[in-house]
């Protein structure tokens, strides 16, 4: 994967405007994990459309670009108290992953 960017970044346009994005990588060897790691960075969605599908379809198609590059499990980061976002991504078949997140506030 050395010659393609490991960037991905796709919108939803709807009635002439950008209604949504979606922002992904690849694992570059961070956090130890191979280059066959994929993330979802970011998803956004304008209040006015959501709950329409139009977040569905961003993460279907990050999905299906990042399984092109040859990536096998995809991670992202949801605040626990995020119940819509948790919800969200458990509805796309995301579970608990093996990697906890640690954090040092100084």
């Amino acid at each position: 994967m050395n010659d393609k960017s490991s960037q991905i970044s796709l919108v939803a346009e709807m009635e002439g405007g950008v209604v949504g994005f979606v922002l992904g990588d690849i694992s570059g060897w961070e956090f130890g994990v191979p280059e066959t790691i994929g993330w979802i960075d970011t998803i956004g969605v304008e209040p006015a459309y959501q709950k329409k599908g139009v977040a569905t379809a961003l993460a279907r198609a990050l999905v299906q670009n990042l399984r092109s590059l040859g990536v096998k499990t995809i991670y992202t980061l949801v605040s626990w108290n995020d119940w819509d976002l948790l919800q969200f991504f458990h509805a796309m078949g995301f579970s608990r992953g093996d990697m906890i997140n640690l954090e040092l506030k100084i």
